[in-house]
């Protein structure tokens, strides 16, 4: 059968639509990275709100015309003009001094240009030969992660794309690692033991809610994780941690991990992870800690501290799409020990066959549940290389000082009451709270409830809603260091505005 060719015009026209050595790809390259540029730069002389405000239904409306797609294309420059309204404009503007809704940060310029080396060069991580250089820029990396949380020698590690993950390998380390110890049973290769719906996690109440969602996952069912109460300050109770030991041994259950929260999501409180270290080493127990929001602070020059009894983890959490300021999705899980990631390392003859291992060839693949994953490591190095380790701890440390700034000055205000007067890091929960709607919980759950969505479609302020204890509050999310106290004043006013127009309009009985 004869192969039909290509002819010269349609190569020529495929030539425009990649980056590649010959002219016309350089050309076609830099054409559509200046339009980019151009409209972006646009974009942002134009904010001056974090959102414009529009409803969810009038965004969904402006989206649908625009997604058509014809046989014969459209030239970039229009379709960057089509897409600026409906998705340009729409979009929330994270970078805005008073976007704090989430754990979701400004992200820095130099993550911003590894971005585009990223996905030009368009590597896998998988195995070294699609990743050459890379492999061994993400292996230094973790290297550096180690030495900064005093892991020892032993230990190593793999880039994630954030929390979730991380947290289900640690998990799955644990349960692997525990029926090979206990019974020698290999689940890999034999599934879950017999009597696995006797065997238990614990962690704290306010822990994040993949822990539930990787037990669920595991095989395990949410019915396996163990809820710890919390203290005062929204800390892991040790003494109800020995008790339920205590409990679940009578039971005849079988715990084998205690997951630590370094950073709560609501409070950003960190368990006593030395305590709780000590627990778990003496029982057997694997002993995982969260840290994808609190890891940060191990830049930071002046809460270094909080971090003490990290080190005796045997699996963490890292983020860098919070406290690192890297654009998502980037995050890192490390272990103590590196032979634990025998329990997901699997061989394929065309990826990373055992004969590499014998020639010591590095195949990521070997410590990730993912095959094909992304070169983030080079966003993390770029910022770090860039920025300077020492400029990094003043920007974390500066959002803290900001964080008990607002609670301060909140304090002060007539109308707003604080939940947590001194931060653990830089979130603070507080709600709109007239003395003349004391006991009207209910009403003032609505109200706050109200305040944070007008917020947002006035298009003033973006924070974040939670509930505590069954009564609605409101969150301040304070990432970026470049928010001022003017912006917490200004946000502030609009906040008691809002509320007052509620309570006075009588919209609330």
């Amino acid at each position: 059968m004869k192969v039909k060719t290509i002819d010269k015009v349609s190569n020529k026209i495929m030539d425009s639509f990649f980056l590649h050595q010959g002219e016309e790809g350089i050309r076609a390259f830099n054409e559509l990275i200046d339009g980019v540029k151009r409209k972006l730069q646009k974009l942002y002389e134009g904010i001056g709100d974090p959102f414009l405000g529009k409803l969810p239904g009038a965004i969904q409306e402006e989206i649908k015309p625009i997604m058509t797609f014809t046989p014969e294309g459209k030239s970039f420059e229009d379709v960057l003009d089509e897409i600026d309204g409906p998705i340009l404009k729409n979009s929330l503007h994270i970078s805005h001094q008073k976007s704090m809704a989430h754990l979701h940060c400004p992200p820095l310029l130099p993550g911003i240009a590894a971005e585009l080396i990223i996905a030009t060069l368009n590597q896998s991580m998988d195995s070294w030969d699609q990743s050459t250089a890379a492999t061994y820029v993400e292996a230094e990396m973790v290297k550096w992660l180690t030495e900064k949380t005093n892991l020892p020698e032993s230990s190593g590690g793999v880039f994630t794309s954030g929390g979730t993950q991380s947290n289900y390998m640690g998990l799955l380390l644990a349960r692997d690692a525990f029926c090979q110890a206990k019974w020698g049973h290999n689940v890999q290769r034999d599934g879950l033991p017999e009597g696995f719906n006797r065997l238990r996690i614990l962690c704290s109440e306010e822990a994040h809610f993949t822990v539930k969602k990787a037990a669920s996952q595991l095989g395990l069912g949410e019915q396996a994780v163990i809820t710890i109460e919390t203290d005062k300050d929204h800390r892991m109770n040790v003494m109800k941690v020995k008790e339920t030991l205590e409990r679940l041994e009578v039971e005849n259950v079988w715990p084998f991990a205690i997951v630590a929260t370094c950073g709560t999501t609501d409070f950003g409180s960190i368990d006593p992870m030395e305590e709780l270290a000590e627990i778990a080493h003496k029982q057997g127990l694997w002993f995982h800690v969260d840290a994808a929001y609190g890891s940060g602070l191990m830049l930071s020059h002046t809460h270094q501290n909080k971090l003490k009894g990290l080190a005796y983890a045997d699996s963490i959490t890292v983020d860098f799409h919070k406290l690192f300021y890297q654009p998502i999705s980037c995050g890192a899980f490390l272990v103590k020990d590196e032979v634990h990631f025998r329990y997901l390392s699997y061989h394929a003859d065309y990826l990373n066959p055992v004969k590499d291992d014998e020639e010591g060839i590095l195949n990521l693949v070997n410590k990730s549940v993912q095959t094909t994953r992304r070169f983030d490591a080079l966003k993390l190095y770029l910022s770090l290389k860039t920025v300077g380790t020492d400029l990094f701890g003043d920007m974390i440390d500066e959002t803290l000082k900001l964080a008990r700034y607002t609670a301060s000055y909140m304090e002060d205000l007539q109308d707003i009451v604080v939940r947590n007067p001194i931060p653990e890091i830089n979130t603070v929960i507080f709600r709109y709270q007239p003395k003349r709607m004391e006991g009207r919980a209910l009403e003032l759950n609505q109200l706050n409830r109200s305040i944070q969505q007008t917020l947002l479609y006035k298009g003033k302020g973006v924070i974040a809603k939670t509930v505590i204890e069954g009564h609605t509050f409101l969150k301040l999310t304070l990432l970026n260091p470049r928010t001022k106290p003017e912006d917490i004043h200004s946000l502030l006013s609009e906040i008691e505005e809002i509320g007052a127009e509620f309570v006075n309009g009588g919209v609330l009985h």
